[in-house]
């Protein structure tokens, strides 16, 4: 049971960084600092792909050695 409950801590630490990115977006977006013709250029959206993706993947690895190490003790 440990496990399942910091697993979900794990998954909850990455969806809490998912959305703090994309609310980031939106309010750039609003402010005018960034345009929607951004979004548009096929290099740019592969760029903020990787990004996303690579933000993604730190987030998760530093949750399964978060949840090694507390189910280590």
């Amino acid at each position: 049971m440990r496990k399942l409950v910091r697993l979900s801590i794990a998954i909850g630490g990455f969806l809490i960084v998912a959305s703090l990115i994309l609310t980031g977006t939106v309010i750039l977006t609003f402010l005018g600092i960034i345009t929607m013709s951004v979004f548009e250029n096929q290099t740019s959206i592969f760029m903020i792909t990787l990004i996303l993706l690579a933000i993604g993947i730190a987030d998760f690895i530093a949750g399964l050695i978060l949840l090694r190490r507390t189910t280590a003790k």
